[in-house]
Parts: C-alpha cells; structure tokens; sequence
C-alpha cells in the first residue's frame, strides 16, 4: 500500500524585516564561516561580505543565491533571504498532488515499492509521511488508528508510547539516535514547527522493556533498529537519501528512509511474508 499526500510546511523562514545582512551574517556564524573564508569561496571580497552584513551594501540577486550556497542555506530560507533583499522568491513550493509532480510521485512509488519486501517511506522536512510501502505498513500493524491519520509523523509514530516504541528492543539506543538526527537538522534550519516537534517527542516516556533479552553483543557496521513482529525480532539498519541540486521547496525537503535487513534471519522472515 502506498500513500502520497501533499508536503506540509516545514519551517518558518526568518523574519524579512530583519534585513538580508543581519541574516546571512547569522547564517556565516552559524555554519560557523568566517568573512574571509566566505569571501574566497563565492570569490568576493572581505570588505564586500562585511559591507552587505553591515547594511552598508545591498547585494545583487546572484550574489545572495550564492552566499547562500556556500553557506548551506536550505531552499525555503533562500527564498526568506531574496524577499529580505528586496528580490522575489527564486524556489517554488509545489504540492505534492500537484500534477506537475506526476513524474516524481510515479518515480518515488516505484523506488518504494520495488525495494519490497523491505520497508521504505518518504517522510517531508517535518517527518510527515507522504508515502510509505507494504515493508512499513507490515511493521505498522496494530498501531492506534489516531497515529495513523489524518498525515501519520514518521517520529511519534516511533517513539509514542502506544507507537512502535513498546516493540523496539533497544529502544534507547534507537531513541537517542533520533534525537540527535532531528537536533542536527534544526541545528541547520530555522523551523519552530521542527523545534516544537523536537520537544513534544523528547517528552515521551521512555518504556521499560521487561522481558526484553539483551542484545548480543556482535560486531556491527552501524546501529541497528530491532523491532517486534509477530513474536519475532527484525533487525534493520536504515539509509536515507535526498534529491540533488533540488529547485522547489516541496522536493528539497523530502526524504526517502529505506530499511536494510541487518540478519539472514529479517531476510528469510520477510521474504517468507510474501509482502
């Protein structure tokens, strides 16, 4: 089963009224870039970086588009930056459902779905699920409806207490691991959504799994996610992937998580379940 809806907004950008020097100078310290070194790679010149900080100077269009690149800026914020220098957005925000979205939606579909019978989902900047395989709905069964609808949150949906999290076996490992990925993603966006989200799911009570059997201790090449189903454990290591050079908000902030079998034992399992 897949699901695809419309990507929600992901985060707030920065204030306009602010003006663009104030802003790219908050993004330089924050990527922690100092005026030289930005100055050499958007091949400028330290006076002019410090000139447009200060409000001294107001940069041309191209100029913002590429101190924003070179700082890393997300596309939502870009946009935020070009409206605080006086310039139209550059980056679209496109539905999702939109039809001009055709050919990514059948694309993203047919990635997830020929990546059966391992789980696979498409998650928005704001861990909304947007479409989801046979893999994920398998793992899912049994979750409260009221998790599920109206646009399920890949987070809570992991760590709630009535979610997936009673069936997780390291369940801290894997919640700490979470914390920290969406820390880091805050840590380069400016999203008060993302934020607010950050500290609703880090408030869940942490269950304590009794009867739960250690895990062995055996060599791993990265952290594995081992969940419950149907009386057995599925071990799984995830991957995620992005799109390269993206040109609309919507695209940018989708990612795709796929889950690789960690054991021979969540290979047999799967393939046996005939997903």
């Amino acid at each position: 089963m897949t699901i695809v809806a419309s990507a929600s907004a992901a985060s707030s950008p920065a204030p306009v009224e602010q003006g663009v020097g104030p802003l790219l100078r908050g993004w330089r310290e924050q990527r922690r870039v100092t005026q030289l070194e930005l100055a050499l790679r958007a091949g400028s010149s330290t006076r002019h970086i410090s000139f447009i900080e200060t409000g001294r100077s107001r940069p041309s269009e191209e100029m913002v588009l590429r101190l924003a690149e070179h700082l890393d800026v997300p596309v939502r914020d870009r946009n935020a930056l070009l409206l605080a220098a006086g310039y139209a957005p550059h980056y679209p925000r496109t539905p999702l459902d939109d039809p001009s979205m055709d050919a990514l939606r059948a694309g993203v579909e047919q990635l997830i779905q020929g990546y059966e019978p391992y789980p696979a989902l498409v998650v928005d900047g704001h861990y909304d699920v947007v479409a989801a395989n046979r893999g994920i709905a398998m793992l899912l069964e049994g979750v409260p409806e009221r998790l599920l609808t109206p646009s399920p949150n890949a987070m809570r949906l992991t760590l709630h207490p009535e979610g997936l999290a009673p069936r997780i076996r390291n369940l801290r490992e894997w919640r700490g691991h979470l914390l920290a990925q969406m820390g880091r993603q805050i840590a380069l966006q400016r999203s008060t959504s993302l934020r607010a989200l950050y500290e609703e799911v880090a408030a869940y009570p942490v269950l304590e799994q009794a009867g739960f059997e250690p895990e062995q201790s055996v060599p791993r090449f990265a952290l594995p996610l081992r969940i419950e189903h149907d009386g057995r454990v599925l071990s799984f290591v995830s991957t995620i992937s992005t799109f390269n050079t993206p040109m609309d908000i919507t695209v940018a902030e989708l990612a795709i998580e796929t889950f690789l079998p960690a054991d021979p034992a969540t290979v047999k399992y799967l393939h046996s379940e005939g997903i």
